[in-house]
């Protein structure tokens, strides 16, 4: 083994299999921190490239951009609350909050040093741990992957926010959208209103992710007229340095970490999805001090950015070992294989184990390549928290836009978008967390699938399943341990003066006006969703079922802790009958007007994309935005403008090949 380790290594370093990752890095740089681009995206784009190439250096190439998209993708999780891939959701709840503090440098630092320990902690331990890969993969069935299901939505939700219970009812949410479409089993058309969009093979999770993130942050950016960090430059203490200096600080949580990424994300199709929430939950349960997760943590950080790096190497493993792509980026890297005349399995860990090495070498290399040049950056990068909100947000709205339309290349995409940005915004004021619902969407037509073949295969035997038990277990003990801590601190909350441990400002006011009414429209939903499922045959109602009756529990939990707030409220705390302080809230309030002239730019975006299409539509915004809108200096609005044009033309139209909208003007009489 180490013979063919020591061949990988030589062959990957050689030329010029050295040149293709170089571009494979580059090109993963671009990817990953692109929100709605993502490694699939690249992966389709670069692997025509791969004809004619020896398999070293294809392998290079592609491996080279897989692995760095979870580097790269820190950048706008850490900048704008977006996650640039799946494997960034949980970098957002401390990275962004970072951001917030003036601490985005810092931040990157953490990450990136991490993202490259992790990479090569992940391909180490991959490497010393291939004797056990076979039975590992093969001692978990449908039952274990269900069950890692729960775990990981069990995790999320508990930790992911300041309620456990909201947090919980977020991922039933998700669970319950995923299910849109026509059920796979007996294909049962689910919750689609005869509206053709909803019956296409169920919703694209991109619009989604972008819409519950992108879009409050981009509304709070607008209202606020600021820039991205509350704070001035010149009141940062810490840096890009003192990050690093943290992620070494912390190295045993790094290496605990990794170990996650590494044996989590070897299981295909699951582990690549919960990854770096199973490291994050990790990281707060076994912090002493955990009151300051979600605010600005620099562990939380580190450890969702160790796991998912170390994961990238192990999910090999399932598609070079066994031919089981665990995602639809390793399918398309089944076709390299193909294209190579390499057929995966066994003998890629017997023959040919010298190639599985390269390509572990290569994530291992991309790794350390991509955190150094991002570390070169990320000063750089960090600046553009500190600039003004009005030079921000046109950008982010033409880069967010466009990858919703990249899901599916249809206008339903980004109406899908613009409603899940609604209800983002209403969750973050009601105080729902919003990473639940997309990592219980992710993960429910998995659940689903897997559910069912557990059911029809093991009955109910399955709970006496070892390996399963020992999953529930853990999900057991989640709940149970953020529970007693959420009831802990809620005491200590109790036992605080008026004044110091109450939630203070604008944001913690309206959530207390929002919560009760967004718990009660929830509680509808669930229900409605239960009445429906009750007319389906078994097969197809057995998820929502399944998820939306605890999804109604939790909501009329948390309407009957609203109602007891309002109904023990010490003196002053809501003073006048309820209506009058709903209104009163309301009219002091600039975010009903601020959410409405967003969405008016939206539509005005959406109307003339149909008219003249996007390469009019969005510069002709920029345009508006900054000249008519906010009053910038002719040259600033015009290099802009031209700037967004010729992005929209260079990268969407001339590399990525985007299927644009045709515009109403193409079909007019000449």
């Amino acid at each position: 083994m180490l013979e063919s380790a020591y061949v990988g290594l030589v062959s990957v370093i050689a030329w010029p299999a050295f040149g293709f990752l170089i571009i494979g890095v580059l090109a993963g740089i671009y990817f990953g921190a692109v929100p709605g681009l993502s490694g699939l995206v690249g992966m389709a784009i670069l692997l025509p490239f791969t004809f004619g190439v020896e398999p070293v250096a294809a392998f290079a190439l592609l491996m080279g951009m897989y692995a760095v998209t979870t580097t790269s993708d820190t950048i706008s999780s850490v900048m704008l609350g977006v996650p640039g891939t799946a494997g960034s959701q949980a970098t957002i709840l401390d990275g962004y909050p970072m951001a917030q503090k003036g601490e985005a440098a810092r931040a990157f630092g953490a990450a990136f040093t991490c993202s490259a320990v992790g990479g090569i902690l992940g391909a180490l331990l991959l490497g010393l741990s291939l004797p056990l890969v076979r039975p590992l993969i093969l001692s978990f069935a449908s039952p274990e992957f269900f069950m890692l299901g729960i775990l990981g939505l069990t995790m999320v939700g508990t930790l992911s926010g300041g309620s456990m219970v909201k947090g919980l009812g977020a991922a039933c949410l998700g669970i319950l959208i995923s299910t849109v479409g026509f059920s796979p089993q007996g294909g049962i058309d689910r919750f689609s209103f005869d509206i053709v969009y909803l019956l296409d093979e169920g919703l694209p999770v991109i619009p989604i992710a972008l819409g519950l993130f992108a879009v409050p942050e981009v509304v709070f950016l607008a209202i606020r007229h600021s820039s991205i960090s509350q704070v001035e430059k010149s009141e940062v203490e810490h840096g890009m340095l003192q990050g690093i200096k943290d992620a070494f600080e912390n190295w045993w949580l790094v290496l605990r970490c990794s170990a996650i990424g590494m044996y989590v994300g070897i299981l295909p199709g699951l582990g690549a999805s919960i990854v770096d929430w199973v490291a994050y939950g990790h990281a707060v349960q076994s912090s002493p001090d955990r009151e300051n997760f979600g605010k600005g943590d620099v562990r939380g950080v580190i450890a969702p950015e160790s796991a998912n790096n170390a994961m990238k190497g192990a999910s090999l493993i399932p598609t070079v070992a066994f031919g089981i792509p665990g995602s639809a980026t390793m399918a398309i890297l089944l076709g390299a294989f193909l294209i190579q005349g390499i057929t995966p399995g066994p003998s890629m860990l017997t023959d040919k184990l010298h190639i599985t090495f390269s390509m572990m070498w290569t994530v291992v290399i991309a790794n350390i390549i991509c955190a150094g040049l991002l570390m070169v950056w990320s000063k750089q990068l960090a600046k553009v928290t500190f600039v003004r909100s009005e030079l921000i947000i046109p950008a982010i709205i033409l880069f967010v836009f466009m990858g919703a339309w990249m899901s599916g290349s249809v206008m339903g995409d980004w109406y899908l978008f613009l409603i899940l940005g609604l209800l983002g915004l209403v969750m973050r004021y009601a105080g729902w967390p919003r990473a639940p619902l997309v990592l219980g969407f992710v993960l429910g037509s998995i659940m689903e699938t897997a559910l069912h073949i557990t059911l029809q295969k093991y009955t109910w035997d399955w709970i006496l399943r070892p390996i399963s038990g020992i999953i529930c277990a853990l999900a057991i003990l989640t709940v149970v341990l953020s529970a007693t801590g959420f009831i802990k601190r809620r005491r200590e909350k109790q036992n605080v003066p008026a004044g110091e441990g109450a939630a203070e400002g604008r944001e913690a006011e309206l959530q207390k006006f929002t919560s009760l009414p967004f718990a009660v429209f929830m509680l509808a939903i669930f229900s409605y969703a239960i009445i429906q499922a009750n007319g389906w045959p078994e097969e197809a109602g057995l998820l929502v079922d399944t998820f939306c009756y605890p999804g109604a529990a939790f909501c009329l939990m948390i309407i009957v802790n609203d109602i007891r707030e309002f109904v023990t409220a010490k003196d002053g705390e809501f003073s006048g009958p309820v209506g009058t302080q709903y209104a009163n809230v309301i009219r002091n309030s600039k975010e009903p007007l601020g959410i409405l002239g967003m969405y008016g730019w939206f539509a005005g975006i959406i109307i003339v994309t149909y008219i003249g299409g996007q390469m009019v539509a969005l510069p002709l915004y920029v345009f508006v935005y900054l000249k008519i809108w906010r009053k910038e200096s002719w040259k600033l609005t015009l290099v802009y403008t031209f700037s967004a044009w010729l992005l929209l033309w260079g990268m969407f139209g001339e590399i990525i090949h985007v299927v644009w909208q045709p515009p109403l003007l193409e079909f007019l009489p000449q």
